[in-house]
């Protein structure tokens, strides 16, 4: 009979688990914790005091999700990361019984780990994004991060990523460190399926140029279709707020790039069938996304993974999304979504939803992305890297 692993599982120190609202990583763990739990790992968790997902043990130097400084500058933002991981790295190796590591902490946690002694347990970190820089994203301004990954290559961590795509796009020193693909993961039975839609339209995603809603918005204007568009501008999350900083012209949202993007692209169509709708949580999100007609996911980035597709899907509702990053990993084109190249497409798209039966939208979720097939696959990894810190030859992989 194999060993009971304990694994203690670093999550961010932003957010709490579950989070109220949004949280792309503490969704995740929200799913993937109990199902590693029900196979008999031991979890001890390093996340936030307000966290009240229950695992054998939860250790925090935050009592409180710390998200209002993720956008601050490094100086103000890095020592909250920087406390969380030496506290957790630190309690990790005065027990000195855990199997394996588990860390979610995008850059820091590997940068963390990359130069760690014996007196630590193998590590493992899932690749959560951002994607891999290319150079349409340079193009936009943004820095490369090339030259960061490639330095890991030579980290003592073994990465998981998120999805084919992400691992695909790995610059090449970094892929020996990189193990077999994990996908992101919902617990399905959590999310309400719903046969009959209503009439409408959504997109969710905080806003930014590479999620796209302005395409969503034209779409909807053209066809006079319905659009409720869900998610954070620049970590405003509630209607009235953006309305009072869109007001405001010394607003100090107005430099960062998601508050332009709201104001310049997406505000100026708002009315009557184009609706903004702050951040829905809990039962609220449930039932946006389970009545709506179909999710719109007009991406112009190399989505690492897409977790709102997941649950969409899960409710039975379609996604209509553009052919980029991992998501043809998730729409089976004509079956539960469509897959579009460019703007005419997925107009033409949009208008065909109804073709596609909520059942098959919900069995995919079930087949590829359900939490107790992901909590195995990870259990897998962990009895690698456990394998290759011994010397010894893992088996091969199963998932």
């Amino acid at each position: 009979m194999s060993k009971q692993l304990r694994v203690a599982m670093i999550a961010p120190p932003w957010l709490p688990i579950p989070p109220a609202g949004y949280g792309g990583i503490e969704n995740v763990l929200y799913a993937l914790i109990p199902e590693l739990m029900k196979l008999g790992v031991k979890i001890e968790l390093f996340a936030t005091g307000d966290t009240t997902l229950k695992t054998d043990k939860n250790h925090w130097v935050y009592k409180t999700g710390q998200y209002e400084y993720i956008h601050k500058p490094q100086y103000d933002s890095l020592p909250i990361s920087v406390a969380h991981m030496l506290e957790a790295i630190n309690t990790i190796r005065e027990d000195g019984g855990f199997d394996v590591i588990h860390d979610h902490n995008n850059f820091l946690g590997p940068l963390a780990f990359a130069f760690a002694d014996k007196s630590l347990p193998p590590v493992v970190h899932t690749i959560h994004g951002p994607c891999f820089t290319t150079p349409d994203r340079i193009a936009m301004g943004i820095p490369d991060n090339m030259r960061m990954w490639r330095r890991f290559g030579t980290a003592n961590v073994h990465f998981v990523p998120i999805s084919q795509a992400l691992a695909d796009a790995a610059p090449k020193e970094l892929k020996p460190r990189l193990l077999p693909v994990v996908h992101n993961m919902i617990n399905v039975e959590q999310f309400p399926f719903v046969q009959k839609k209503s009439d409408y339209f959504i997109t969710l995603a905080r806003f930014h140029p590479e999620k796209g809603q302005a395409i969503a918005v034209k779409v909807c204007q053209d066809l006079d279709y319905k659009l409720k568009m869900a998610g954070a501008v620049a970590g405003i999350t509630s209607p009235r707020k953006l309305s009072m900083e869109l007001a405001n012209p010394l607003s100090d949202f107005r430099g960062t790039v998601d508050f332009r993007y709201y104001s310049d692209r997406i505000f100026p169509h708002v009315a009557d069938n184009i609706e903004y709708v702050g951040e829905v949580a809990g039962e609220h999100k449930l039932r946006f996304i389970s009545k709506a007609k179909a999710l719109l996911f007009p991406i112009q980035w190399d989505e690492p993974f897409g977790m709102a597709a997941i649950e969409a899907l899960a409710c039975g509702t379609p996604v209509v999304s553009m052919d980029r990053g991992a998501l043809p990993e998730i729409i089976d084109h004509g079956v539960n979504g469509f897959l579009a190249k460019n703007y005419r497409e997925f107009k033409k798209y949009t208008q065909m939803v109804d073709q596609i039966d909520p059942v098959a939208c919900r069995e995919s979720v079930k087949r590829k992305f359900s939490a107790e097939l992901v909590a195995k696959c990870y259990v897998e990894r962990y009895r690698t890297v456990i394998a290759l810190n011994k010397g010894k030859t893992p088996p091969p992989p199963v998932c």
